[in-house]
């Protein structure tokens, strides 16, 4: 019996009643139905011979993965390193359900009423509808009571077996998440725990995850003579071995060559970034330069994709000139490294450019956490009386109110602190592989189980995707730092409290920043949700425009003039809210890049001639390797 303190027990033992009660349901329904004639019974000497061979791979496969981890394992234990595995990150969403209230499932009878109703009403149409037929001849076919992509194959309607099988799925996960918005006398963050907790526990328990219950899974294998297990096989063991799941095809893209390809030379590095420069493409550029600090939680080519995509490259082609930081990945050296390192960094960063290039004053841009740096950056420099040194900055789905942080939140209370706190490796950096899997279960359906079902049981290719081959190229985190934001700014919010934190010995205050500013937000942004970027309006005292993008954190930045798609809104920056925004908003289609130039224009357009160290590796100009140097390819 679940633990009646524990919601999510409770959950998972519904849940594995209903699949237990289907599968036997199943097993007898199959019988007469037409299912049995996929399996290879009556199968010649040959074909049996396959089979046999595919199992043997499969089995051999598996010894072998065993005694690697077995290996792997024991020189772990000799060198003191530590012994977790990022696919165990999983343990730190234990937390998040221990203190949910009881009786969450208390009308498990209205459940049991409503799924015999389902099951009746499908079984009706079947008969009536398809009379001996498949459910995808029928009149009614498109009239099933719930519809999902994840089961849109024509398999899933050929057998009833299998139609009652998604379709009591969808009601059940239907009905937790309803109830979940029903319960009462239990506080908003717990209720935003508990409705993520039940959705990745549900797409977890989706039947297309499962081969004995997924047809086309079942047809491929019979199809193959189960050559797509052996090739899911090792598909699996390879991701089992970097602890990393596997979303795009990982020798489809160099770094330097067709990802980060943009030309330019690093001009300037410390043990915690590298300053890279790139050359001009016009003969004369703005005379303010642009520094871009991407989030150092990802490698900093996001916004140097292909060169369709690169919006590094279209700037440069625009005539701006650009620099970027390009972060270290953690390692061992990095233990003490904390919130002051990184601000102090965007100060150097911006001090060197402008004596690199003699200007009083830059651009900056700040993408997600570097954003939220950049923030404070700006109040200390405007404390400091140097707030001159900026002429306008850039804010890419960066927040600094973090009270509407979204579903990020679901990992940040003592418990999960804690947790965090024990995965971090005694060198004293976080494995950045752990952030990759938190970020993957936010978006659980797309980036996890779609992937289990293609790669591991489908044993499908991976496509070549250069966004997502980036995805997978985690970096390594400070895990002082990294636990210090968690901590300080996504649980206590103390950024928007004035002089409640500090950096290199200077308090901050958000209101002192009266630098020009645009910020940008993406409408479905699940990692820094529009309406936590919007609130950075009601900090910040300068003049400042805000954007909403079409899409989410990635696709809302990343989106080139050519390719012609979402679109964006600009309206009313002052309005009270975000709704208030929306509702004075005008939608223009595409990207939203040509309008934050046409911004950028308005603070400054004195031109300059793209010469001297405007064209880093020049004549003169002392430089140490070329684009897209070296920190962005330590691992």
């Amino acid at each position: 019996m679940a633990d009646d303190k524990n919601p999510m027990a409770a959950a998972g033992e519904s849940l594995k009643g209903f699949f237990d009660m289907q599968s036997g349901t199943m097993r007898e329904m199959m019988s007469g139905t037409g299912i049995e004639s996929l399996l290879p019974q009556g199968a010649g000497a040959g074909e049996l011979g396959e089979w046999a061979s595919a199992s043997a791979q499969l089995q051999q496969m598996w010894l072998e993965f065993a005694a690697h981890q077995t290996k792997a394992a024991a020189t772990k234990a000799v060198k003191g390193t530590n012994p977790l595995d990022p696919a165990q990150w999983l343990v730190i969403s234990q937390s998040m359900v221990s203190q949910l209230p009881k009786g969450m499932f208390a009308a498990q009878a209205k459940l049991a009423q409503d799924q015999m109703q389902l099951w009746q009403g499908v079984m009706e149409r079947f008969v009536s509808g398809a009379a001996g037929g498949s459910l995808t001849e029928a009149p009614e076919a498109a009239a099933l009571p719930k519809s999902d992509r994840r089961f849109a194959d024509p398999a899933w309607r050929e057998h009833p077996a299998f139609v009652l099988m998604h379709q009591t799925y969808l009601m059940l996960a239907e009905y937790f998440r309803s109830s979940v918005k029903g319960m009462e006398g239990i506080d908003r963050a717990k209720r935003q725990q508990l409705e993520f907790a039940i959705s990745a526990l549900t797409e977890a328990m989706s039947p297309d995850n499962f081969i004995a219950l997924n047809p086309v899974v079942m047809k491929r294998t019979v199809e193959s003579r189960g050559q797509n297990l052996v090739r899911g096989m090792q598909h699996l063991i390879n991701d089992m071995k970097r602890g990393q799941l596997t979303h795009t095809d990982p020798d489809a893209f160099r770094l330097g060559e067709n990802l980060a390809a943009t030309p330019g030379k690093v001009v300037f590095e410390t043990p915690l970034y590298q300053l890279i420069q790139y050359s001009p493409a016009t003969e004369t550029v703005l005379d303010v330069p642009l520094i871009i600090f991407p989030p150092w939680i990802n490698r900093f080519y996001i916004l140097d994709l292909t060169p369709k995509k690169s919006f590094i490259k279209w700037a440069v082609d625009q005539g701006l000139s650009v620099f970027v930081v390009s972060w270290k990945s953690a390692d061992e050296t990095m233990g003490d490294v904390v919130w002051d390192d990184y601000i102090r960094a965007q100060i150097e960063a911006i001090d060197h450019v402008r004596a690199r290039l003699d200007v009083p004053a830059v651009h900056t841009i700040g993408y997600c956490v570097a954003g939220t740096t950049l923030a404070a950056t700006l109040a200390i420099l405007s404390r400091r009386g140097e707030a001159d040194k900026v002429k306008s900055a850039t804010f890419f789905t960066a927040q600094v109110d973090f009270e509407k942080s979204g579903d990020l939140k679901n990992f940040i209370d003592d418990g999960q602190l804690e947790m965090i706190g024990k995965l971090s490796s005694s060198q004293g950096y976080l494995d950045g592989r752990y952030l990759a899997a938190a970020f993957n279960a936010l978006r659980g359906r797309d980036l996890i189980w779609n992937y289990v079902v293609n790669n591991y049981l489908l044993g499908e290719d991976y496509p070549a995707f250069d966004l997502l081959h980036w995805n997978g190229d985690v970096t390594n985190l400070p895990s002082k730092w990294h636990n210090d934001y968690l901590r300080d700014l996504y649980r206590d919010n103390k950024l928007v409290v004035a002089d409640a934190l500090s950096a290199d010995g200077t308090p901050i205050d958000l209101t002192e920043v009266a630098t020009p500013s645009f910020v940008q937000a993406g409408r479905e942004d699940h990692i820094a949700p529009a309406e936590s970027v919007w609130r950075i309006t009601r900090h910040f005292t300068g003049p400042l425009e805000f954007l909403l993008a079409g899409s989410g954190h990635i696709a809302g930045v990343v989106n080139p003039p050519a390719a012609g798609k979402y679109q964006y809104w600009v309206g009313d920056s002052t309005a009270p809210s975000l709704k208030a925004f929306v509702e004075s908003a005008t939608e223009h289609p595409g990207s939203w890049w040509p309008h934050w130039l046409e911004w950028l224009h308005r603070q400054s357009d004195v031109r300059v001639s793209a010469t001297g160290k405007r064209a880093p590796g020049g004549k003169g100009d002392k430089v140490i390797e070329d684009a897209p140097g070296r920190y962005v390819k330590t691992r």
